[in-house]
């Protein structure tokens, strides 16, 4: 988070007297004559940050709280770290949670920076590459979409594109989602007729595809338009996305009226049919704000220990669509605090808007908007509006905060509920937190994948997903059982490495290790409401510790553990699961196997548990539906690793890997279909019908690609 004296300190400012004081006060301290203080206390934590001051910069910069197994457990930054970290030392007026960050601290690093602009884009930077526990974290933070219109082809080709902007191009964006992508792009090929066909289909083109025929494409793969007036359509795509969209409708409404007096009606017919198209772009947006040309509005809503942010995005004076993210913070912050930490990191990899809109003040706007106009390279506003459109923005974007977040929290209550019916189908000590399912999936032996999925009381934990190459050159093809010994040893070897746990008990809620793999973030359960300690005294900050409460999401080392596996199989899965973590030593993790009903029919599943017969649940069970969904899930997910994997080396070794295909067959094939992946979509009647390819090959080539992976 962005750290700030009111944020993180007892005291607003620290004055060059108290800064003097203090320093006089830590000069005076007998370090080496003191008894060792006891490991995780207060005092423990307030010697380390005591013995990093006197090597700390007076200057701007970062500092990283580091804790006993080497994890980062705060990032922050300060005009002066030295200022800034004394006040850690100081025996009274810090909240809970700064009481167990500075116990849990024991060492310190720091890196100083040229201004505090700079401290700020830094420390937003490894708040993102660390996920530091007692920081504000943007949790489900993702890859927005954009338009992308090419400049690296004679006739450009418009697209959706998502990740590295390394193709030479416009990109427009970002959107809140591919949803309002596909739209746009519908609308604007109706408008511009621009393509969106791959460079490798257009050059295979020799005759115009269905898109000219629906009249969504000029055609310039076959000439039936020429290239100037082509790069004319283009250009008016590229005025319309980029704000000049009144312009452009005034000019086809212009040539449609001069169309209609030459008596042209079938030209006036399309670009009436065009226009028609862009105003479908503009209609279907919802709000269109008339005086903001490009703006992103951020609203915060608090409620339950969770938190909401919804963004809308605004470009060319359309609504682009709007997002919900919910970004981990403790309950303690103040929702300015969450809110400017929040965007100095959602800015980190997007570009920025010349306005942000925000519903609540944050206190140290003008620094932000240093650094985000440093970031973005032109001038950034950051604004709380109090009245106008603006204003009536902000309110709207508040109210989608609210909604989300309530239907976030009820699907958390329900998802809490189904969790607590699992735990007494299942037997289990209590509702479980954390639950892995696995699944293996291959074609007779080869490309064999297994997949890991993860959900919680959140639902599933995309983030937390693993595959699992399956590298033994000793199975037996198709050996699912010892697929499944592969997977589990490897997964629960390395768990046991990197996130060891002490003894066999249940899964506690406390606060234990933070080693824990990079994006293994767990889910934020809110805890109650922290109890008021007494202001002063080394007893008030040890009982601070002590305690759990206060909000804070563990990140312990034990919640990386699973608290029930379920194994996609029958009895004989499960066994094979019971050996391989009998033979890690690991007894106490509960195992069941989801075997499928009758003939594959969904909802006779039967389950398989240590000593238990095996049972059924009832057709209409809740827990069936949920154990279903976990299962397919993982069975989604495992296939499509599978298919991945096989693409990728059919992609490798080429078309040549499938029986009867040859060079000259492979360039027949892709000559009449341009891509790999345009053969992997055709029929059979569409394979048979390439010059050059029989009956039979068509055939293997189908089979190759349709072939359903076990």
């Amino acid at each position: 988070m962005i750290a700030r004296p009111n944020a993180d300190m007892p005291d607003t400012e620290l004055d060059e007297a108290e800064l003097a004081e203090g320093e006089d006060e830590l000069a005076l301290l007998p370090v080496e004559e003191e008894a060792e203080p006891a490991p995780g206390t207060v005092a423990m934590g307030r010697a380390a940050i005591t013995r990093a001051i006197r090597h700390a910069p007076n200057g701007p910069g970062v500092y990283r709280m580091i804790g006993a197994d080497g994890a980062v457990l705060y990032v922050g930054k300060a005009k002066s770290i030295k200022k800034r970290i004394v006040a850690y030392t100081r025996p009274a007026g810090l909240t809970a949670r700064i009481m167990r960050m500075v116990a849990a601290t024991m060492e310190m690093e720091f890196v100083s920076t040229g201004t505090e602009t700079e401290a700020l884009l830094l420390e937003a930077n490894l708040i993102k590459q660390l996920r530091p526990r007692f920081n504000v974290l943007l949790r489900d933070d993702k890859s927005f979409p954009y338009i992308l219109i090419t400049r690296d082809h004679a006739s450009p080709q418009i697209a959706k594109h998502r990740g590295a902007r390394n193709r030479p191009g416009d990109y427009y964006g970002p959107f809140a989602s591919v949803w309002a992508v596909n739209r746009t792009i519908n609308a604007l090929q109706k408008a511009f007729l621009v393509r969106s066909c791959s460079d490798s289909f257009y050059e295979s083109r020799t005759r115009p595809c269905l898109l000219f025929q629906i009249k969504r494409c000029a055609g310039p793969c076959t000439g039936e338009v020429g290239h100037t007036a082509y790069a004319e359509l283009v250009d008016e795509a590229r005025d319309f996305l980029s704000g000049r969209s009144r312009a452009v409708k005034e000019q086809l409404a212009h040539e449609m009226e001069q169309a209609s007096e030459e008596l042209e009606f079938e030209r006036a017919a399309v670009l009436r049919d065009r226009l028609a198209a862009l105003s479908a772009v503009q209609g279907t947006q919802g709000i269109n704000p008339r005086s903001v040309e490009e703006a992103d509005v951020f609203a915060i809503h608090q409620e339950g220990g969770a938190t909401c942010v919804q963004v809308f995005f605004f470009r060319t004076g359309q609504n682009w669509g709007n997002h919900a993210l919910y970004p981990r913070a403790d309950r303690t912050l103040e929702i300015g605090e969450v809110l400017e930490s929040f965007l100095a990191q959602f800015y980190e990899d997007k570009p920025c808007p010349r306005l942000i809109l925000l519903s609540h003040d944050v206190a140290e706007r003008d620094l932000l908007e240093e650094a985000l106009s440093t970031r973005a390279g032109h001038r950034v506003e950051v604004a709380t509006p109090r009245r106008g459109e603006k204003r009536e923005l902000v309110e709207h974007a508040l109210q989608n905060a609210r909604e989300a977040l309530g239907r976030k929290l009820a699907e958390s209550a329900s998802q809490a509920r189904l969790l607590d019916e699992l735990a007494r189908a299942f037997e289990l000590k209590a509702s479980p937190r954390r639950i892995e399912v696995y699944d293996n999936s291959h074609i007779m032996g080869s490309n064999a994948v297994g997949g890991m999925i993860v959900a919680g009381p959140e639902g599933f934990s995309k983030s937390q997903y693993r595959k699992f190459n399956i590298r033994s050159t000793e199975l037996t093809p198709g050996d699912d059982y010892g697929m499944m010994r592969e997977v589990l040893t490897r997964r629960f070897s390395r768990l046991l490495k990197e996130n060891p746990r002490a003894g066999t008990s249940p899964l506690p809620d406390g606060e234990g290790s933070t080693a824990q793999p990079p994006g293994e973030g767990q889910p934020m359960v809110p805890a109650p409401s922290p109890q008021p300690f007494p202001p002063q005294g080394e007893e008030a900050m040890a009982l601070a510790v002590e305690r759990e409460d206060g909000g804070e999401p563990s990140d312990a080392a034990s919640t990386a553990w699973p608290d029930l596996v379920l194994i996609d199989g029958g009895l004989g899965q499960l066994k094979a699961a019971q050996e391989t973590l009998a033979a890690l030593g690991l007894t106490d993790v509960p195992l069941v196997g989801v075997a499928k009903g009758p003939d594959r029919d969904a909802g006779r599943e039967t389950f398989y548990v240590e000593g238990r017969p095996p049972f059924r649940l009832e057709p209409r069970d809740p827990v069936l539906y949920f154990v279903q969904r976990l299962r397919d899930e993982a069975h989604r997910f495992a296939i499509g690793s599978h298919r991945a994997r096989r693409k990728k080396d059919i992609t490798q070794a080429g078309l040549q890997e499938i029986p009867g295909v040859g060079p000259t067959r492979k360039r027949a094939l892709l000559r009449h279909f341009g891509t790999l992946k345009a053969i992997e979509r055709a029929s059979l009647t569409d394979l048979e019908a390439v010059p050059g390819v029989n009956a039979a090959t068509a055939r293997a080539v189908y089979d190759f690609f349709h072939a359903r992976p076990s």
